[in-house]
């Protein structure tokens, strides 16, 4: 079984990266079914339930209310709207659903009481739910968690050295603080990054450098290719080549064995056989739907279409225990999976 480590350095993250393509994937793949069944692909669906007029700066996103992009501003989605999304998400074959609201942060009002309802009724769907909400306090973190939230996703985007040329509204040390006080209450967390940003190849390795060296590995580490949206500052940007999609998730199986690693948001621009190399290279997740958050995305039919093509299976929910769950029976789930 592949150690799990928490002190890589740039320069041997570099190496890794920088490996072979052909003997990066073998060992990537190798790595990946010494630590989980290889067939089995976690789903998700994303929707946005609070859509635009997001007072940040991210310069790639289509929901900030300084650009022109044509994205409507949407008041909070009604939690009845939300159950039936998830019930089509589930019968699709998603195993989780990710709830994305466009706010800077969570506030303490009654948009954030009903979010914790919507939270509670899609659990009662026995599906896991995750939410992307911006910063986080503790309390807010602990009020998800006694909600029953499973994962809050919280990306780093880029490197710590690049996050200014892209965001400039907070700051990185911002969001680690919020990974923290999501791991403090015991939600599973997920956070990755975008590539294709203008970002260098040390910016990405620097990226999984700072991911790999936290006290618990994320969860799940999802790897997008930039999406360019007209209207935002990234509208030009060139598309990202498979190849560097291939070598970030083959590098992050690697560094980080255990993790759910998503091939996200850019997958429309894929064919199957690119998409087969992702798998080949260590992804375990996808998002499945029409739509991520604002963005176009592969249908669940042309998914399971692919899944049935390629001898993969949806993985169920819940695999790695329930939150709350008392803990041997969480360890139970873990040594079942690992």
């Amino acid at each position: 079984m592949t150690e799990v480590r928490h002190d890589w350095t740039q320069e041997e993250i570099s190496k890794i990266y920088h490996s072979p393509l052909l003997d990066l994937i073998y060992r990537a793949a190798t790595i990946h079914r010494e630590n989980k069944d290889y067939s089995e692909v976690q789903i998700s669906s994303l929707i946005s339930i609070k859509t635009g007029g997001c007072p940040e700066d991210c310069a790639y996103c289509p929901q900030a209310a300084r650009y022109s992009t044509g994205v409507d501003v949407h008041a909070l989605m009604p939690k009845e709207e939300v159950i039936a999304v998830a019930k089509r998400a589930k019968e699709g074959g998603a195993s989780r659903l990710c709830m994305g609201a466009a706010w800077r942060e969570v506030r303490d009002n009654r948009d954030f009481d009903k979010v914790l309802d919507m939270v509670k009724a899609v659990n009662e769907l026995d599906m896991e739910v995750c939410c992307t909400l911006g910063m986080l306090t503790e309390n807010q973190a602990q009020r998800l968690a006694d909600a029953g939230l499973y994962a809050y996703n919280h990306n780093l985007d880029t490197s710590e050295d690049d996050y200014k040329r892209i965001i400039t509204t907070r700051t990185y040390d911002d969001r680690l603080q919020t990974l923290e006080h999501v791991r403090k209450a015991k939600i599973s967390v997920c956070s990755g990054g975008i590539i294709g940003l203008g970002e260098t190849t040390a910016d990405r390795i620097s990226m999984l450098k700072t991911l790999s060296n936290l006290p618990k590995h994320p969860e799940s580490v999802p790897i997008n290719a930039l999406v360019p949206v007209k209207g935002t500052p990234l509208a030009e940007q060139p598309r990202v080549s498979v190849w560097d999609m291939v070598r970030m998730i083959a590098t992050t199986r690697i560094i980080m064995p255990k993790t759910v690693v998503r091939l996200s948001a850019g997958r429309t621009e894929m064919s199957t056989v690119e998409q087969a190399m992702c798998f080949m290279a260590g992804a375990n997740s996808i998002f499945a739907g029409e739509k991520l958050l604002t963005t176009p995305n592969p249908t669940f039919d042309e998914d399971m279409f692919m899944f049935d093509l390629l001898g993969l299976k949806p993985r169920k929910a819940f695999k790695n225990g329930r939150p709350n769950e008392p803990k041997e029976l969480r360890e139970m789930s873990i040594n079942e999976v690992f």
